[in-house]
């Protein structure tokens, strides 16, 4: 069809025209300046005894009504009944609908059915035109039919519940509780819940009644009632009438059909999803809305049901649940094989609309329960927000948005036919030719679009659900890889269920042409099989794996070189989710980022549990995070010593208002100025490791304030004391997800026989005039990361004006140093060569020397480097002995900080492996082990003879 007089046809894609929402219009135009297409007639008498009805339209309304008519008996029978009706309906159409929705809110209850299905034959009608003529969009339309369906369900909800009452069958319920149907409420599930209705939908519903309403001796007479309410709410909008139906009403999404009543207590509901709901359950509750009777109750059921919807972890298994039900809708439809598009289902076939809202879903599911944003109801708006989002490529959403338009449109118009209920193509070539024409389309044309579409759905939407299976291996992976330590795996716990070995069995070849390729096979072999061993279920990361296969390189490139590491994966497989989740390769956020996220992330959870547990599940993810990028590369090893430090500070800061705002409910908040937790050691330092545990400090200020003020008073230093306490636990007692960190304590004064936690006065007090020079050396690298804002600053500046002072004798500090180095010695014996902190010229002699040269100085920086320069600003060290003591800091720092990541022991040149190794030659820049080793002996040997010369001779190390 050309263009026609009157108005311009715009081609976009090949029928859909992309049109404003006309709901927000400000200047509402004429139903016929906005046309922007029309069909053809395909039966041409048919279309001119319509198109004579209406002798006064514009030509361009009677050319639409002709090719309508000539296509569609449905629309020419709606019409023709409608025809005194329609032409002022066509001026402004939707201040038509406005107009029926305010007609039906008046009237009476004998004569609602009649009514509604009056209004139901004019939405159809003019829904219909403003479809064709394009003058409303997709969106518009489907809307539109959304409205009307939630509208007559409330009306006819109440109406019936208002008879009820009226019978004195209502206990416990006034009148004023009518217009809220009495604490029931009716949620529409599918598409009327997304407001996506299509022309000839059912609707369905679930039903439910508040129970807290009700007193015991009352609950049995509401709940009789509201089945009964329910029923005839059924009746009155699907039986067919003179006047016709209004819509086909399916109540069977309920829980448990076949035995529940139609309308059921929340609470029954609540109780089955937590027991037994299933992952076709939680996808119908995406799009769940509360349309009918008390919308409060039903938004509030909802929220309590989120838990259920969504989980806390990324969903994988999602996957497998969702293309398992696709495989039986085809099955029990018919569906699968090629596609022919004779008689194609448009909703349920290969390429169709059912597969884009799978897609759709099922990425909500999986990503949803982290991220709030994607618990949108709508089907183009997911698709829009998952790539927003980066959970889903632009092209892909791109994609599956402009086919969902156009297949929605293919079904709308199959259904404006004859009002069926139907999603098939034509399955004669006279009924396409019809099809056609009603579109206003060459018929070859549309056939080659629709193949074309159908098949692009079904290629991008297969590729995700159903990778290809194959259980074939490289052919040389028997040369690389011990078919031995492959044939335990079935005896696994992750492969015990079937549905975990028919995922694992696609992943197989993968994985093991990844090993068989890794520097050394059999280590990584090891490795992953030690992965494999210890993860208690295998579903869900198994389908994470298959979802995102470049985990399974991650995977791999991890067991290979840090079996550690794979070890605590299979322990915490779920810290994978943050390589998948956003920017994990993006620039270090720092500490008060990565403060405000843990935060916000904690405010989202309603107990102080699930805020400790959702701390730990971030703080995993983070830390696995740091190690990866140190591992890879990307990071070194004073990079990662700083985001190691920048994550510990971000998580006490973070976690301290949760733990006071919880102890203050019982007793009270903090007495007089609050308290600051200090980090000490490595903390203070800001150069933590992987497994570095906190070494902590708090001091209080209780300004004269005896007691708290709460439920339960406590005296200010019993307060402070069981605030301690409970911030210990909050960050190291085991939970669900694991503990936080390992918390030391005994840096405080007195050691492990003070109190936990040390009034300020008295702290000052202990730092002047009783504290050893060995806690003095701690306060060179203390540092407030928490609390109070003014504590955090008078610390910072008695700590500055503390180490400032001219007051140390240095010869003490030495005498000091030299025992205590002595003491340690004889503490503790390096592991061998590969110790990186213990021994002489070590990691551990070298910080006492950075300390001590601060306190000598009278010098206030915290990290090593700046304490050797203050040795030597202050005449203590020479130039020579900075740049011997600073080198083998380096060296040091760099192989304890990869030894770290790889285990929870030294260095073992013997068993790191090649990936281990190449990892510690990367960072340390050196091209052998056996160089690494040379230069290890030769530097600490170099740096202790400093050491020895600058300390007493009772400090003298033996092997120095």
């Amino acid at each position: 069809m050309g263009a026609q007089a009157g108005f311009a046809r715009v081609n976009v894609n090949y029928f859909y025209i992309d049109r404003p929402d006309h709901a927000g219009i400000t200047e509402i135009m004429d139903f016929f300046s906005r046309m922007t297409r029309r069909p053809e007639a395909y039966d041409p008498e048919q279309g001119q005894e319509l198109q004579d009805l209406f002798p006064d339209l514009v030509p361009e309304g009677r050319d639409l009504l002709r090719g309508a008519g000539g296509c569609s008996p449905y629309l020419k029978t709606l019409a023709t009944q409608e025809a005194a009706w329609l032409p002022e309906a066509l001026d402004t159409p939707e201040a038509a609908v406005t107009q029926i929705y305010a007609h039906l809110r008046e009237v009476a209850p004998d004569q609602l059915g009649t009514e509604l299905r009056v209004a139901k034959r004019r939405i159809a009608l003019l829904t219909g035109l403003a479809d064709l003529a394009g003058v409303w969009s997709l969106e518009m339309v489907t809307q539109t039919l959304t409205d009307f369906a939630g509208l007559a369900a409330h009306l006819a909800i109440c109406t019936e519940i208002g008879k009820e009452f009226k019978r004195g069958k209502m206990p416990e319920i006034a009148e004023d509780d009518l217009p809220q149907a009495g604490g029931m409420v009716v949620l529409a599930m599918g598409k009327m819940g997304a407001g996506e209705l299509n022309y000839s939908s059912d609707i369905d519903l679930i039903c439910l009644f508040d129970e807290s309403r009700f007193s015991e001796d009352a609950y049995h007479d509401a709940r009789a009632s509201f089945v009964k309410a329910t029923r005839r709410m059924a009746a009155l909008l699907n039986d067919r009438t003179a006047e016709g139906y209004v819509f086909r009403t399916d109540l069977r999404l309920r829980p448990d059909p076949a035995v529940t009543p139609v309308c059921m207590a929340m609470a029954g509901a609540e109780a089955y999803y937590e027991s037994l709901g299933r992952t076709w359950e939680r996808a119908a509750y995406i799009k769940a809305r509360p349309c009918a009777g008390d919308i409060d109750a039903g938004e509030a059921f909802l929220a309590r049901l989120k838990p259920f919807v969504w989980r806390k972890h990324l969903d994988f298994a999602a996957i497998e649940d969702a293309h398992n039900m696709r495989l039986r809708i085809r099955e029990h439809k018919g569906l699968g094989g090629r596609l022919e598009l004779m008689g194609h289902n448009m909703k349920l076939g290969r390429g169709g609309i059912r597969e884009i809202e799978f897609f759709t879903q099922t990425r909500q599911l999986i990503s949803g329960g982290r991220d709030p944003d994607l618990r949108v109801r709508g089907t183009v708006e997911g698709l829009q927000v998952l790539a927003d989002k980066d959970w889903i490529p632009q092209g892909a959403a791109d994609i599956l948005t402009r086919h969902y338009r156009t297949h929605r449109e293919v079904e709308h118009r199959l259904q404006m036919l004859r009002d069926a209920q139907t999603h098939s193509l034509p399955t004669s070539d006279q009924e396409f030719d019809r099809l056609a024409a009603f579109m206003g389309r060459d018929r070859a044309e549309l056939e080659q679009e629709l193949r074309d579409n159908l098949t692009e759905v079904h290629d991008l939407i297969e590729g995700f659900f159903a990778p290809e299976e194959t259980d074939s291996v490289p052919d040389n992976y028997h040369e690389a890889l011990d078919s031995e330590i492959i044939g335990r795996w079935p005896s696994y716990p992750a492969l015990r269920s079937t549905r975990a070995v028919q995922i694992f069995r696609r992943l197989r070849p993968d994985i093991l042409a990844n090993l068989a390729r890794s520097s050394h096979p059999h280590e990584a072999l090891l490795a992953f099989d030690g992965f494999l061993a210890g993860l208690p279920a295998g579903v869900q990361v198994f389908s994470m794996f298959e979802a995102n296969p470049h985990l399974v390189d991650l995977l791999v490139d991890i067991a290979g070189t840090a079996p550690s590491l794979a070890a605590h994966l299979s322990r915490n497989a779920s810290v994978f989710e943050a390589v998948i989740a956003g920017a994990f390769f993006a620039p270090w956020p720092g500490c008060e980022v990565l403060e405000q996220e843990l935060t916000q992330v904690m405010a989202q959870q309603g107990d102080y549990e699930r805020k400790l547990d959702a701390a730990r599940r971030w703080t995993k993810e983070w830390h696995f995070r740091v190690g990866v990028h140190f591992l890879r590369g990307v990071s070194d090893a004073d990079a990662a010593g700083q985001q190691y430090a920048d994550l510990a500070g971000a998580v006490i800061e973070a976690l301290w208002p949760v733990v006071v705002a919880q102890f203050a409910q019982k007793h009270g908040m903090p007495p007089g100025r609050g308290a600051a937790i200090l980090g000490m050691g490595s903390l203070g330092a800001e150069r933590l490791n992987a497994r570095s545990d906190l070494d902590l400090i708090v001091v209080y200020d209780a300004d004269g304030v005896d007691f708290s003020e709460g439920r339960r008073p406590l005296a200010a230093r019993q307060y402070y004391a069981r605030l301690t306490q409970a911030m210990i636990t909050a960050l190291s007692v085991p939970m669900a997800e694991g503990r936080l960190y390992e918390v030391d304590m005994r840096l405080r004064p007195s050691g492990n026989q003070g109190p936990v936690a040390t009034a300020w006065g008295a702290y000052q007090t202990y730092q002047r005039e009783e504290a050893w020079v060995w806690e003095h050396l701690a306060l060179t690298r203390a540092r407030a990361v928490a609390g109070d804002p003014e504590m955090k600053r008078a610390f910072e500046d008695f700590r500055m004006a503390f180490l400032g002072e001219k007051h140390r004798d240095p010869a003490l500090v030495m005498k000091e140093l030299a025992e205590m180095r002595l003491r340690i010695s004889e503490a503790k014996e390096p592991s061998g060569l590969w110790d990186a902190k213990l021994g002489p010229g070590r990691l551990q002699d070298l910080e006492l020397i950075a300390q001590a040269a601060t306190l000598i100085s009278d010098g206030v920086g915290r990290d090593n480097i700046a304490g050797l320069q203050n040795g030597v600003a202050c005449g203590w060290l020479s130039d020579a002995d900075s740049v011997a003591l600073g080198h083998a800091h380096r060296l040091f720092w760099q192989v304890h900080q990869a030894a770290r990541l790889l285990g929870d022991r030294p260095l073992d040149a013997e068993t790191i492996g090649v990936g281990g190794a190449a990892f510690v030659l990367r960072d340390t820049g050196f091209e052998t082990m056996v160089d690494l080793a040379d230069a290890m002996r030769n530097i600490s040997a170099k740096a202790a003879r400093v050491i020895d010369r600058l300390l007493p001779e009772s400090g003298k190390e033996s092997g120095a």
